[in-house]
């Protein structure tokens, strides 16, 4: 049975080389609370519904002992109310300015709609900020055939498989082996895996890298070889099916390899 269907994820996918806007927005909110955040604590769970993402943030060990500390009690929903609306004011300010899309979006899927493949996508964001982004992707040349936030599913994003259900519903495949999830995040992987279809994860760029363009244009080719492949490995490890660097891999392995087992045949040749 042929691949029909591609359904992407937005920031650090598409959109916003290294997953920028989200993680600078964390950290000022939490920052608000007197919290610190490393970067990568602020990126593990990176790609799931905003508000679920403060939840877990707030649930590590040294920010419950931070919080403790500050406020003499644990963390309460009142707090989490307030982090987000401290998290969407500092995200609506900066989303336009990093919602460009990635360098090779608009060539991959120019090829991969020649193809004739439905493009879906899932999100993190909400329906408000995809609007945002949407914009700014549309007017740089990508705007993908349907778009599915966790606002539409009940507020039941990632890990959960129900927007991936919803591109199925919309674009009437038939089984889990018409699609293909790609995405630049654990919380990606982990919808892929839980709705049953190929999930393939993106290096360069991605949030797991956490690298912005500028940073990463400071390594040489071989460094950023390097770099790229160890951050498949961590995707191998929480169960991508197949790791790529970029979309432009993507087209190409879709030109090549038209079906599931074909693609899995080529994770062996790349293992």
């Amino acid at each position: 049975m042929s691949v029909k269907t591609i359904i992407l994820d937005w920031a650090g996918t598409t959109v916003d080389f290294g997953c920028m806007a989200p993680v600078h927005a964390f950290k000022k909110a939490f920052r608000n609370k007197n919290i610190e955040l490393s970067n990568e604590e602020i990126r593990k769970p990176m790609g799931m519904l905003k508000i679920e993402h403060i939840k877990q943030l707030l649930s590590l060990e040294q920010v419950k002992k931070q919080w403790f500390e500050l406020y003499g009690r644990l963390s309460e929903e009142k707090d989490v109310l307030s982090i987000y609306q401290d998290f969407e004011k500092y995200l609506f300010a900066d989303l336009a300015e990093n919602s460009h899309l990635k360098p090779e979006t608009k060539q991959a899927m120019k090829k991969i709609k020649q193809l004739g493949y439905n493009i879906g996508s899932t999100t993190g964001y909400t329906k408000e900020m995809m609007a945002v982004v949407l914009n700014t992707a549309t007017m740089e040349g990508y705007r993908p055939d349907y778009v599915v936030t966790p606002d539409e599913v009940d507020s039941l994003g990632r890990p959960y498989p129900f927007m991936i259900f919803e591109n199925m519903r919309h674009f009437q495949n038939h089984s889990m082996e018409e699609v293909i999830k790609v995405g630049d995040t654990i919380a990606d992987i982990q919808e892929g895996k839980n709705a049953g279809v190929l999930s393939i994860a993106v290096t360069e760029g991605s949030s797991v890298m956490g690298l912005s363009l500028e940073e990463y244009k400071q390594f040489s080719k071989e460094e950023m070889e390097r770099l790229n492949q160890q951050t498949a490995e961590i995707f191998y490890q929480h169960g991508a099916d197949l790791c790529i660097k970029n979309l432009l891999e993507l087209a190409e392995l879709l030109q090549e390899h038209s079906t599931i087992p074909k693609l899995q045949t080529k994770k062996r040749e790349s293992a």
